[in-house]
């Protein structure tokens, strides 16, 4: 990545504007998973070592450009307390006089966190008037948000427009890195595992993916109109009909490019989309009316399992099964269970944020793979080879 980072730039003295992804789950007052504000720790103590004054910008859910008080940023600044050994203020706004004051009655090497930028409608909308006035609270801007760099919004990327040097943090430096080694150097052989509910989501990844992968595993609601597309029986399962001639014609591209295209040889289909509804597994071509898939079957858990463990670079983005329903989680926990045998074998294995980063929590392994993006939209938009408009923002090298 060709860009400067908070390595580059002298921050003693300095006022450092910093956005950060603290879109963190709340529940009554109380963070429940406080691993982006665990992520972003070592930017944060980059700073307020070296004597910078840190003002940390981020959003929280979407407020709609309102004031949300439920969504309010007060208790990520309690919580983020615990996990510094320097003083935290909170603003009770991002912009204003009043928020100038709190940032300059706070000392170098402490931190200001300043309230949900999206309170504010300018925030989305990129608006240049709310970009100046973010862009006055520091000396230099850095980008340690992710998750969020695929959106163009003021905090994000146009800010900007109005306070350079823009530098990377720690967090984002590293997560370029991880993508952008494997999608554009990668260690072979080269699996990409892509599930989740739609084609649509996924069509510039398999796109892009094309060129590089030497297989790709489908899984998850979007294998049933690739089945449609093979004159498969899908039953009532998940299928875009818009999508089946664009399936056939992805399916055609990775023959052309000898690229190892796997579909299930069998699933698990259901009677009903509930956890306890009668299910069973049937093969490819066994999915009889008034019955939807819902997770790979046996057969597909044990020669994906073979390939991941085979391979040498791996990135997955998306659920092969309705993983939150415990009946139907087998496929995906199989998957993570080889990615995480894959990495003890030497090879690098990195999940795309998003569902993937749920499910491979849930089945405890997040420690056991090469790396776990806080990002999903971003690494989607990554791995569809496009730029992000919080990376393209940054000042160059």
């Amino acid at each position: 990545m060709n860009k400067m980072t908070i390595e580059d730039v002298q921050v003693e003295g300095k006022k450092v504007l910093m956005r950060v992804d603290f879109n963190v789950p709340i529940k009554d007052g109380n963070i429940g998973d406080d691993n982006r504000m665990v992520q972003a720790l070592p930017s944060i103590n980059y700073v307020t070592d070296n004597g910078g004054k840190l003002i940390l910008m981020s959003h929280l859910g979407r407020p709609g450009g309102e004031v949300d008080k439920s969504l309010s940023l007060k208790p990520v600044a309690e919580h983020l307390r615990t996990l510094v050994d320097t003083k935290v203020h909170f603003a009770e706004d991002c912009i204003g006089e009043e928020t100038k004051t709190v940032i300059e009655e706070a000392k170098d090497g402490e931190i200001v966190l300043l309230e949900n930028v999206r309170f504010h409608k300018g925030e989305k909308a990129n608006d240049e008037g709310f970009c100046k006035q973010l862009a006055e609270h520091g000396d230099l801007f850095c980008n340690d948000a992710f998750g969020s760099s695929h959106r163009a919004h003021s905090s994000v990327a146009g800010v900007t427009r109005f306070l350079q040097p823009a530098v990377s943090g720690y967090l984002l430096e590293k997560e370029i890195k991880y993508l952008n080694d494997s999608i554009n150097n990668p260690e072979r052989p080269f699996v990409a595992i892509l599930g989740g509910a739609k084609v649509s989501d996924k069509i510039g990844v398999i796109e892009n993916l094309l060129d590089k992968v030497d297989s790709i595993l489908v899984g998850g609601g979007m294998t049933y109109t690739f089945y449609k597309a093979k004159g498969l029986p899908i039953g009532d399962s998940l299928v875009e009909d818009d999508k089946v001639d664009l399936a056939k014609k992805l399916m055609q591209k990775a023959d052309e490019k000898d690229v190892n295209f796997v579909l299930p040889v069998d699933s698990v289909a259901a009677k009903e989309f509930k956890n306890d509804a009668e299910h069973k597994v049937v093969d490819e071509d066994g999915i009889e009316d008034g019955w939807m898939g819902v997770d790979i079957g046996p057969q597909t858990c044990l020669s994906f399992g073979n390939i991941i463990k085979n391979a040498k670079t791996v990135v997955w983005n998306g659920p092969m099964g309705v993983f939150e329903m415990p009946n139907y989680a087998e496929g995906t926990n199989t998957v993570a269970e080889a990615l995480a045998e894959s990495t003890k074998l030497g090879g690098t294995t990195i999940i795309g944020g998003g569902d993937s980063a749920s499910a491979i929590k849930k089945a405890g392994l997040e420690e056991e793979v090469s790396h776990v993006s806080t990002g999903g939209g971003a690494s989607l938009m990554f791995l569809e080879g496009k730029d992000l408009p919080g990376v393209v923002a940054l000042t160059d090298k």
